[in-house]
């Protein structure tokens, strides 16, 4: 019998009953994509798509914003807050009022016992701009801790640094619309269509249309780098070695901007002189890249009518991260590519807000890129909060990798988590454990009870997620994206903006400041205070954000819209109004394979997770393609040692050991693997994390590693261990 394609059933797309779409922004990396979610007629979300009229993504999503709808129904949410006295009791559920008093009564105890900076907050990425604003007022104007920080050391704190020491502020330069500008892209430690799919279809798109060289640097074999018309394999933690050669060639031939640098720079006086360490031939032998490279790339940078950076955590995650994103900046300085279209640097963000903290929590000092070692700045902010000047630090405090150690000291005793993981996020995972097992009280606000932290918390607080609140989020591009209210959150969970402002009333500055009820005044408020700043945003409105898709800052009043780019008229945030070429001498220091260890361990993203899969992983339709850790491992050095594919090894680093799927491929060299970092059973537990000494970020991929074979009757009773902690 024959059967032909008459004979087959159609493809059917599933009717989802859809009687109203709502725009609300994807709440997943920074890429700020406009969604479309729609609603039955019981106003259930039950389907996600792009809205076709927004600039960011133009009607695309990846496989994430394809199915955020379904996180309203996904499993773990916290419903109402728990509290136990100790970690071997259960928990108990209790009203807000009762937690809250009690959160206040404990955070007062620690501070009166130990000081006020005993008791530290770290903060998140994810959740709205203004509630990044209403937490740094609870946390420098009323609780007065100067140990608070985000997560977003892990991510991007090399990038702010480095911004803030090449042009004196923190602040992407470029945007999106610059791939349809430049003539040659470097991508550094960027892997672009599994990281932020959305702007590598716009990058894609430009390159289609008008064909320019695409420039890969990492070490794996990504598919960002499979595209590229040039593959830099880079050494591990060279990045800078590359970029001085780099630049040492451009200064060599005269390639260099040199009315451009006189205009617009301060440099070194032996600035070309500290270059002549990098010429090609000796940075070949360092960072791995062949000395012809090396000028090849040098001079299509460099005679490019227009050329642009961007990285991601390849540079960002590393000893020498900040250094790295000064020597991408050194590089555009030196060729002129600043604040012009086509030219510049843009680090591409991890998380969906990891900008607004940036501009507006006051982790790093106060809001709206105010320094608290400017006294001006503290007076400003004081007097606009209706607070004493001197309750403010003169300078910042801890960040978040020197929170922990503080904690294992007895410096810090009582601990905030809001929306972060650190059991899954922070390298050493074992000595993470260890250290919050010594703090006299930890709280944990998540809209998730079932992550990793609650462990080892006195108090957990449920918070709504994504678009069960409204407000702002900016993206990579300072593009100011709006969230709308879809429904509301399970039990009696709150917006986060509501339980910090019910917190401050449990103390004194809490009755001076006020703390506006809905996110839209909190908008107003900090408009005002960015009038005249670098991230003016003075022009803006809910409204405006939402029925644009989306305004860049700065954007003043009275403007019809935003700046696509910084720097364009030359004046940078120096106090000169002049950007700063830096001296980048490399030292090495990076944890390096030896004969015990003779492996690289790299750390990245894969397409259908986000982070420590506290969401993705409950979305059947993305954990179905990653439900376990896996490693990557040449194939050719998988022979040699009787590794087989989708066997399971034991990874020792000298930290711990992780059992983990092997998967053989030849995206990674002989002497590296890979592994995607949102397994909180896995991979970090084998990282060093030292710290970058500018930012503070650790270096979670350059570590050392060997692989041992296990039998696999073995390797599945220690991955069932794994999982019980």
């Amino acid at each position: 019998m024959l059967f032909g394609r008459n004979k087959k059933n159609p493809i059917k797309i599933a009717d989802k009953k859809v009687t109203e779409w709502k725009t609300s922004v994807c709440g997943y990396c920074s890429t700020g994509c406009s969604i479309e979610v729609g609603v039955n007629a019981d106003g259930v979300p039950v389907s996600s798509r792009g809205a076709a009229g927004a600039d960011v993504n133009r009607g695309k999503l990846c496989i994430k914003g394809i199915f955020e709808h379904e996180l309203f129904k996904s499993a773990g949410r916290g419903t109402e807050p728990l509290m136990r006295n100790n970690r071997h009791q259960d928990y108990q559920t209790v009203g807000w009022d009762t937690a809250l008093d009690r959160m206040g009564d404990e955070i007062k105890r620690i501070q009166a016992q130990h000081g006020r900076d005993a008791f530290a907050i770290v903060s998140t990425g994810q959740i709205m701009t203004e509630e990044f604003y209403t937490l740094g007022k609870l946390s420098r104007g009323v609780i007065g801790t100067n140990n608070y920080d985000g997560n977003t050391t892990l991510c991007m704190a090399s990038a702010v640094s480095g911004y803030k020491r090449s042009f004196g502020s923190d602040g992407p330069p470029g945007c999106y619309d610059d791939f349809a500008h430049t003539d040659c892209l470097l991508a550094f430690g960027s892997n672009l269509p599994e990281q932020h799919p959305v702007i590598y279809w716009r990058l894609k798109e430009e390159m289609e249309k008008r064909k320019f060289p695409l420039i890969v640097v990492d070490p794996r074999v990504t598919m960002f780098a499979q595209f590229a018309d040039m593959h830099l394999p880079i050494t591990p933690g060279t990045d800078v070695v590359l970029l001085n050669a780099l630049a040492h060639v451009i200064l060599d031939e005269g390639l260099q901007d040199e009315d451009y640098l006189f205009k617009n720079t301060t440099r070194p006086n032996d600035f070309e002189k500290v270059l002549e360490d990098y010429d090609p031939v000796t940075a070949s032998k360092i960072c791995g890249i062949d000395e012809d490279t090396i000028r090849n790339v040098a001079r299509l940078y460099a005679n490019a009518d227009a050329a642009m950076s961007i990285w991601t955590m390849g540079i960002n995650q590393s000893t020498h991260g900040s250094d790295g994103v000064v020597g991408i900046n050194n590089l555009n300085l030196i060729t002129g590519n600043v604040g012009m279209p086509g030219g510049g640097g843009l680090s591409i963000t991890g998380q969906c807000n990891a900008m607004g903290t940036r501009e507006w929590s006051s982790c790093s000092g106060l809001p709206g890129y105010r320094i608290l070692e400017n006294p001006e700045h503290r007076k400003e902010i004081a007097d606009f909060w209706g607070i004493e000047e001197d309750f403010f630090p003169q300078k910042r405090g801890l960040t978040q990798t020197d929170i922990f150690p503080a904690i294992e000291t007895g410096q810090i005793k009582g601990l905030w988590l809001i929306a972060t993981n650190p059991m899954t996020s922070m390298p050493n995972t074992a000595r993470i454990r260890k250290t919050l097992e010594n703090l006299d009280f930890l709280v944990v606000q998540d809209a998730y009870k079932d992550v990793e932290t609650t462990q080892y918390a006195h108090m957990y607080l449920p918070a709504a997620l994504w678009s069960e609140k409204e407000g702002c989020l900016t993206n990579t591009e300072r593009r100011v994206n709006y969230i709308s209210k879809l429904t509301d959150p399970p039990g009696i969970a709150k917006p986060d903006h509501e339980i910090f402002s019910e917190l401050a009333t449990r103390f004194e500055n809490g009755k001076k400041i006020k703390f506006p009820d809905n996110t839209s005044d909190i908008f107003d408020e900090m408009r005002e205070l960015s009038k005249g700043r670098l991230l003016d945003i003075s022009g803006m409105s809910h409204e405006k954000v939402k029925n644009a898709y989306g305004l860049q800052w700065p954007m003043r009043e009275d403007a019809d819209k935003g700046d696509q780019r910084l720097y364009s008229d030359g004046k940078f945030q120096h106090t000169d109004g002049k950007a700063k070429l830096i001296n980048l001498p490399f030292f090495d220091n990076n944890e390096q394979p030896d004969e015990e260890f003779p492996f690289w361990l790299n750390t990245g993203r894969v397409v259908e997770h986000f982070h420590t899969r506290t969401r993705t992983g409950k979305i059947g339709n993305l954990n179905k393609f990653s439900p376990t850790p896996y490693m990557e491992m040449n194939p050719d050095v998988a022979q040699e040692m009787g590794i087989t594919q989708q066997s399971y090894v034991r990874l020792v680093s000298r930290r711990g050991d992780a059992v983990i799927l092997a998967q053989l491929t030849s995206r990674v060299p002989r002497n590296m693997v890979f592994i995607p970092f949102h397994f909180h059973d896995c991979v970090n537990r084998l990282t060093l994390g030292l710290l970058d000494p500018h930012s503070r970020q650790p270096a979670f991929k350059q570590s050392g590693v060997r692989i041992e074979p296990i039998d696999q009757k073995t390797a599945a009773r220690l991955n069932a261990e794994s999982r019980d902690f």
